[in-house]
């Protein structure tokens, strides 16, 4: 089986898993969602400010893609064994933004945990 690009898990980000909230999402598919989510994102706040819209196409942009971004994030967190509610650690000031960081950045548990199958095994 080959391997999915970054741009197919952006795709499947944003189409197939919107607001799928189960499972798990291997580093590669956040990352991958990530990467292009801010490609975009750069590039409408360089329209914007060309445009000089004070910044309403960014703003916009936020709420298209918060859906699939908190989705694929909740997903994440279940990668690594961890439940969806840890995303609120990043409502705390600067701790909660590096320890999602760090949870973000670890390797998938290597078993099956509570949220399904190892999706690098599948």
């Amino acid at each position: 089986m080959q391997e999915k690009g970054l741009f197919e898990y952006f795709t499947d980000c944003i189409t197939l898993k919107l607001a799928d909230f189960d499972g798990r999402a291997r580093r590669r598919e956040y990352w991958g969602y990530v990467l292009f989510y801010s490609i975009i994102a750069f590039v409408f706040i360089f329209i914007d400010i060309l445009l000089d819209l004070g910044l309403i196409l960014p703003k916009i942009v936020s709420l298209i893609f918060a859906l699939p971004s908190l989705a694929v994030s909740v997903r994440r967190l279940h990668d690594v064994g961890k439940p969806g509610y840890y995303i609120l650690a990043g409502l705390i000031p600067i701790l909660g933004a590096f320890y999602l960081l760090f949870l973000f950045i670890e390797d998938s548990e290597p078993e099956e945990n509570a949220y399904g199958p190892n999706p690098k095994s599948l």
